[in-house]
């Protein structure tokens, strides 16, 4: 039979089985973790989900909730001495946790590139921005130099960065913070990959250039077609490119669903306090914001049940299971998926009655 589950819909019951023929990214019960001495830092614990091309897939969360991590994952960039990782990661039928490292390296920049949080830090200070594009293109292309310099200047004036002919010879300290973040762009989309992971794409920028360097992701998301996993903790740049929404909390996903769902049908507590700790336009704005009281739990030592329990003001609606039972991601409506302990109804009036009002 065919699976018909909507593009990136979390799924967890088919690890060990082969890639379904439509499914470009298929994550499945990855986990991620890191042995210390204070103990196990569970990073990601268990995630699945499910991405298409030229779908965009937005990954949102505070700060130690696993995203970034997630992602690294994915790209095959952590240090296997260090960390434990498991699962299944299917990129276009071919399996990239059990891959050797020598050919995930081989995907990566031609099917599989990210756009890293901090451009400067991200590119070398002592070569150029021109030949770092050059060097990347040349790694997955026999061309020469001559083709490949031609194939940078290109590329740069693409991403918009003026007088790309004569930027290329210059050093990424030369370079504005939005004028970094194109070049860095440009660098991740040389060889035409597949795949596009944005990790904080717009931190630091100002509003300007976050709107330009939104506008350069989807535009170049429709020449190439890309699959994009969008990681934010602006919820405002989620709105604006991404098709479905991953919460993350605790190195887990808590609630899935599209971005109509998940802005305006929310179901998990956690999605409430990340939507009422932002301003927003669309409706009227209240007094003051309403930010999640405490802070985020401590991926060595996680509570016991539910990892957001310490901080829901409805855990005493559950009866105790959120101290003594972990929620399991369950499917409330087509394409839309909560762990949540409080039962579904019981959420929705929640939401309807108690949350929405005062957003």
């Amino acid at each position: 039979m065919a699976d018909k589950r909507p593009a990136g819909t979390p799924e967890g019951a088919a690890a060990g089985q082969a890639a379904p023929a439509d499914s470009f990214l298929d994550v499945r019960d990855l986990k991620i973790h890191f042995p210390t001495d204070d103990g196990l830092v569970r990073s990601v614990d268990g995630l699945s989900f499910r991405l298409d091309r030229g779908r965009t897939l937005g990954i949102v969360g505070e700060s130690g909730s696993g995203k970034s991590v997630t992602s690294l994952g994915i790209l095959g960039l952590h240090n296997r001495r260090n960390a434990k990782v498991s699962g299944e990661i299917w990129l276009d039928g071919q399996e990239l946790v059990g891959a050797s490292p020598d050919q995930v390296r081989r995907l990566r920049g031609r099917n599989m590139a990210m756009i890293f949080q901090d451009p400067l830090s991200a590119m070398h200070p002592f070569y150029t921005v021109g030949h770092q594009i050059i060097e990347a293109y040349r790694v997955h292309n026999d061309v020469s130099k001559k083709v490949a310099r031609k194939h940078a200047i290109d590329m740069l004036g693409r991403v918009g960065i003026p007088k790309p002919d004569r930027r290329v010879d210059d050093y990424p300290h030369q370079f504005s913070g939005g004028m970094r973040q194109r070049a860095m762009i440009a660098m991740a989309l040389s060889c035409d990959p597949e795949l596009l992971i944005a990790d904080e794409p717009t931190t630091a920028l100002d509003v300007t250039v976050q709107a330009q360097i939104l506008d350069l992701i989807r535009d170049l998301q429709r020449e190439f077609n890309s699959a994009i996993i969008m990681i934010t903790h602006d919820l405002g740049v989620v709105a604006e490119l991404s098709d479905d929404i991953l919460v993350m909390y605790g190195g887990r996903c808590v609630e899935y669903g599209s971005v109509e769902d998940v802005f305006h049908r929310p179901e998990h507590p956690y999605a409430w306090g990340l939507l009422g700790s932002m301003p927003r336009l669309d409706r009227p704005p209240s007094e003051r914001l309403m930010p999640i009281k405490g802070a985020p739990p401590s991926l060595i030592n996680l509570p016991a049940g539910c990892a957001f329990n310490p901080r829901c003001a409805y855990e005493g609606l559950t009866e105790g299971r959120s101290t003594g039972e972990r929620p399991e991601l369950r499917e409330t409506a087509p394409g839309h998926s909560v762990a949540c302990h409080l039962p579904a109804e019981r959420r929705r009036r929640i939401w309807t009655d108690e949350i929405a009002p005062k957003l």
